[in-house]
């Protein structure tokens, strides 16, 4: 499993729609565990200035994230104006042991 981080930035104007399917959101990123499959989520958050969010997944293969990534309702809703995804080596620090 190589570990990903992953940049959302929101679509200008989206505030209110984020508002509305932030549960989803947050339960489809909850749902994704060790146990649920391929991809497993280690952390997110929104950046404080409301411009996105990062995301630190595991996955087997940057295809298979980005499919699994297409199914989150902030996706679906095309709330997300660009997604970026990068292979990651966290070597030091508390998610050193993901690598």
């Amino acid at each position: 499993m190589t570990i990903f981080a992953v940049e959302y930035v929101y679509a200008a104007g989206t505030e209110a729609a984020r508002d509305e399917h932030r549960p989803g959101h947050r339960s489809f990123l909850s749902s994704l565990t060790p146990e649920s499959g391929d991809v497993s989520l280690v952390a997110s958050g929104p950046y404080e200035d409301g411009s996105g969010a990062l995301l630190i997944l595991k996955a087997g293969s940057e295809q298979e994230l980005a499919a699994t990534l297409a199914r989150d309702p902030f996706n679906a809703q095309h709330l997300v104006a660009g997604l970026r995804i990068t292979a990651w080596s966290p070597v030091t620090g508390e998610l050193a042991h993901h690598a």
